[in-house]
């Protein structure tokens, strides 16, 4: 077991450049399988949800090769098309073989994903889409049997919800549906965008990515591509926010900065100088911070829900009151225990979280319960007096890469031990 040893009150400074976007990679992965052929990918994270997904193209005959955040994967030798429930329940995001998967051999056999217990996460959105594409589901006691005897057919498809995994679910099956595929309620998330043009430059016909409705053109073949991955918008907020905490001031780099609106409008709101220049953002804290009034978790364009959690342990440290509103997963607090054990002052009722800024957090022990619930933790310890020991780092690992490097080299005081 590993833990981070955090030696807080270290005002972070330097430049770093930010990670490839786990939200994004991970469907795009999937999508791999659709061309019969190798694709690479650059900017790719090595995190431990990239290795699972990795496995899983494996188990499924591909050939992966992966080295210094480039990723080479050849599907041409697929010859299965079920996943195992051990390989299905090492994260949420393996739901996006679904589509891939019956896109490419006309069948897939599943079991219910797993991932971090921040709330329920239903499939049937995924399911009852695909379904509008031909695909007949069978559910045999917890494992899904899909197939499409009459093959796939383009549907007008309206999701309840804008749920970003069933618009990307849509959007690799139909890619491979006769005729034309229209999704309203899209999700419009920057990572959907990063998949259209990942599958538009395999010769996918994709238009209205970003927008609330998309329009698949099936078509009868894809190819390999080469393709970088976006950066990380969690990440960088993840990043912004140890800073803040400490006062400090960072510059980020290969980043795009127009994917960060609503949650560089909240450290604005905190008092914090924001500088863009191009690809970069560099952020001045003070070292006390306002109180933002309200922090509300909502769909792209709004405020992501994965960025709650560290600007929650950010303004922990504040001079006055926010209400947090969680809109998007009800267990989304799971951080919270660990945050009033370094002394923030935060209550919580259902979806809602009322936090008094204190003038001080202190150093203890504190385990995470999921992924971003881990980052709180650390940006937590970055501002708190004293040491922090963060357990719980399988969970860090799934979206962070190598953080405890990157957090020293912008003069934190942070080790792996």
């Amino acid at each position: 077991m590993s833990r981070l040893v955090i030696d807080g009150s270290r005002r972070m400074k330097g430049e770093v450049s930010v990670q490839g976007s786990k939200n994004s990679v991970l469907p795009i992965l999937a999508a791999t399988l659709l061309s019969g052929e190798e694709s690479i990918l650059y900017n790719c994270p090595d995190l431990s949800d990239v290795r699972g997904t990795i496995n899983i193209l494996r188990y499924l005959g591909c050939r992966v090769e992966f080295a210094g955040n480039t990723l080479i994967c050849d599907s041409r030798p697929l010859h299965e098309n079920s996943i195992p429930n051990s390989l299905m329940r090492e994260m949420r995001s393996s739901i996006i073989f679904l589509g891939a998967l019956i896109a490419r051999t006309g069948s897939a056999s599943m079991c219910f994903p797993g991932g971090c217990e921040i709330g329920p996460r239903p499939i049937d959105i995924h399911l009852k889409a695909l379904e509008k594409l031909g695909v007949i589901i069978e559910d045999d006691h917890g494992v899904f049997k899909c197939y499409a005897p009459d093959g796939l057919n383009g549907a007008k498809i309206a999701l309840s919800f804008p749920s970003v995994g069933a618009t990307e679910n849509v959007m690799i099956c139909a890619c491979a549906a006769d005729g034309t595929t229209i999704i309203t309620n899209a999700a419009r998330e920057p990572e959907i965008c990063d998949l259209a043009d990942y599958l538009n430059s395999c010769g996918a016909n994709i238009s209205g990515a970003g927008e609330g409705t998309i329009v698949i053109e099936g078509v009868q073949k894809l190819k390999g591509v080469c393709h970088t991955v976006i950066p990380d918008r969690i990440a960088a907020a993840t990043l912004l926010s140890g800073c803040a905490a400490t006062g400090g001031r960072i510059t980020l780099k290969q980043l795009i900065p127009s994917h960060m609106g609503a949650v560089l409008s909240i450290f604005e709101e905190c008092g914090c100088d924001v500088l863009i220049k191009g690809s970069s953002i560099t952020l001045d804290s003070p070292f006390i911070m306002k109180s933002p009034k309200i922090v509300r978790t909502m769909p792209y364009p709004g405020f992501p829900t994965d960025a709650q959690a560290p600007i929650m342990a950010m303004i922990a440290k504040s001079k006055g009151t926010t209400l947090f509103i969680e809109n998007i997963f009800e267990n989304r607090y799971l951080h919270v225990g660990g945050l009033l054990r370094m002394g923030a002052n935060i209550k919580v009722e259902g979806k809602v979280a009322v936090l008094q800024g204190v003038e001080s957090l202190h150093g203890t022990d504190v385990e995470a319960m999921d992924l971003r619930g881990a980052a709180a933790l650390v940006v937590a310890g970055l501002g708190a007096d004293g040491r922090t020991n963060v357990d719980g780092l399988k969970y860090l690992d799934r979206g962070y890469e190598n953080i405890e490097a990157v957090l020293s080299k912008l003069g934190a005081d942070v080790k792996r031990i």
